[in-house]
């Protein structure tokens, strides 16, 4: 496992963000997007994963309900995959969150992203559902870790 610098950024690092996204998913999304996603929203949360200083991951989040914190996107980059940068990224997560006094962090991932759903299990993830998105003909996995226990 790498041993990622896990950065916290804020909403002005958002070109970075875009760009990172850029380069793990389609169809790609500008910083305005970001913008748009987080506009009004409460206790947002971005964290870059760095490693020998070059940004190779990210995770995006906010809050879903006054108990519940939601990751949004997370990503790696394709040459940085099977490190534990995710695994990483979701453990700073649930610190930040379990900081904030969130009793939840959930998330959802599509059922053909077998990696990430094996992360979310060997997370100690709970899968509390099933959703189906009819834009991208697959079903979401919906996750959630009980930051209480």
């Amino acid at each position: 496992m790498a041993n990622a610098e896990i950065i916290p950024v804020g909403l002005g690092e958002l070109e970075l963000v875009a760009d990172l996204h850029n380069q793990v998913f389609t169809p790609p999304r500008d910083a305005a997007s970001f913008e748009r996603r987080f506009d009004g929203r409460r206790n947002t949360l971005l964290l870059i994963a760095q490693l020998d200083q070059q940004p190779v991951a990210f995770l995006t989040a906010l809050e879903l309900k006054p108990d519940t914190h939601f990751t949004w996107l997370c990503g790696v980059l394709p040459d940085c995959r099977r490190m534990g940068l995710a695994s990483q990224l979701m453990e700073a997560h649930k610190s930040w969150a379990t900081e904030q006094g969130y009793e939840f962090v959930r998330f959802e991932c599509y059922n053909r992203h077998r990696p990430m759903l094996h992360t979310a299990i060997t997370q100690g993830a709970n899968i509390i559902g099933l959703r189906w998105d009819s834009q991208h003909h697959d079903n979401l996995v919906i996750f959630e870790h009980d930051l209480t226990e």
